[in-house]
């Protein structure tokens, strides 16, 4: 078991250093005289990295063991969240988290093809369940974690706290992981695939759907800390409340695609989530807190929908010796709309702020970006929906 929970470690501290950072972003912004287009790199370069580095990570944990590479990946993401606590500046900081997002790859690719290696034949399923439920829970708490610990020091106390919890996993990991593990099975991409099982349209409404909840996790900070003028730890604690969604609503989400099929569960998703992404864009500003909560509790259920029935549909119809390569260009094109979203639409919404450093924005200049950015959002959704709909023979 010490094994399993190495991996289960592992898995939580790449998931939260993708969501701890940004709560942090007003707070880098303010300290560092930097504008929201300027910070928003600070996202951006751990999800790069995160993206590229995934196919070749399994790649060297291939060739030179996944014990090892998994060792190396915490070493190197502990380090680097050391680095980011400490960066005297803006461009400093943008390239510790790259060599951050960079650990991560490792921890997120290398954790999974460990699991054959660590679980008991019979306990597979109940370990890959295990890693996907920290996934969730570092999600959920890297808001509300951060929020009190910026209130409590300031920024760089969210990436002061993933040191300890690096070395405890690189403890855990020297003395519980087995040495020698066997090489992972990787299979090559094959645009046949793509082809020839029509998956460019999910692959497409995959990268859109997370594109989006990127947004909302970056967007969010800024108008809950600055519109509503909001303390950081009552930012995390409202920022938390979509991830706590996400975590309840998983399972029975599963479960209605099991009763109903997985076509009308993922157009049932989109909907919901395109239906959340217009509510974003007005609600927040006529009616605050409740207003933003009301549109999370809309859109957050619509994306488990979504992603329980797009991946079942994606799955169902390839062929066993392609269900690997199939599954890795959904955990690509996931992270590629992870970085769309960091980039293109915090660019939108940057937009959309007159001003140019955060210390000259008005709220409304916040509430501005934020009504045009989902809105663009609801339109892609909508978008999404009208491309997967049903074709006729």
């Amino acid at each position: 078991m010490g094994a399993i929970w190495t991996l289960a470690l592992s898995m939580l501290l790449a998931s939260m250093g993708t969501s701890i950072a940004n709560i942090a972003l007003p707070a880098i912004a303010l300290s560092m005289s930097q504008s929201i287009a300027g910070v928003q790199w600070v996202v951006t370069a751990y999800l790069l990295p995160l993206t590229v580095m995934a196919v070749a990570g399994g790649h060297l944990g291939d060739r030179f063991g996944l014990r090892t590479m998994l060792l190396f990946g915490i070493g190197l993401f502990t380090l680097a969240s050391l680095a980011c606590a400490v960066a005297p500046n803006l461009w400093i900081l943008i390239a510790a988290r790259a060599f951050q997002g960079t650990g991560a790859s490792f921890l997120m690719t290398v954790t999974i093809a460990l699991v054959s290696e660590t679980a008991d034949g019979k306990r597979v399923g109940t370990a890959m369940g295990l890693l996907g439920t920290m996934s969730a829970i570092g999600t959920a708490a890297g808001p509300s974690l951060g929020g009190i610990l910026i209130s409590l020091a300031d920024w760089r106390g969210v990436f002061l706290v993933l040191v300890p919890l690096g070395l405890l996993a690189l403890g855990m990991g020297l003395r519980f992981l087995p040495a020698g593990g066997g090489p992972a099975s990787l299979a090559g991409v094959r645009l046949a695939s793509l082809r020839n099982f029509g998956l460019v349209p999910r692959l497409a409404a995959n990268l859109c759907v997370a594109a989006v909840m990127m947004t909302t996790l970056i967007v969010g900070p800024f108008f809950l800390g600055i519109a509503l003028e909001l303390g950081a730890a009552t930012v995390g604690f409202v920022m938390s409340v979509g991830p706590v969604i996400s975590i309840l609503s998983g399972v029975p989400s599963g479960r209605l695609v099991d009763r109903w099929s997985a076509q009308q569960v993922s157009a049932l998703g989109l909907a919901a989530m395109t239906a959340g992404a217009f509510a974003l864009a007005f609600l927040p500003e006529h009616f605050g807190v409740a207003g933003y909560l009301a549109a999370i509790a809309i859109l957050t259920p619509g994306y488990q929908l979504f992603q329980a029935a797009n991946n079942t549909a994606v799955m169902e119809g390839v062929p066993g010796e392609r269900k690997g390569t199939v599954s890795g260009l959904l955990g690509f094109s996931r992270n590629l709309g992870l970085v769309l979203g960091a980039v293109v639409m915090s660019a939108l919404f940057a937009s959309g702020v007159a001003a140019d450093e955060l210390q000259h924005t008005a709220s409304q200049d916040i509430a501005n970006g934020m009504r045009r950015t989902f809105l663009v959002a609801g339109m892609v959704l909508f978008a999404m929906l009208w491309l997967t709909r049903p074709r006729q023979a």
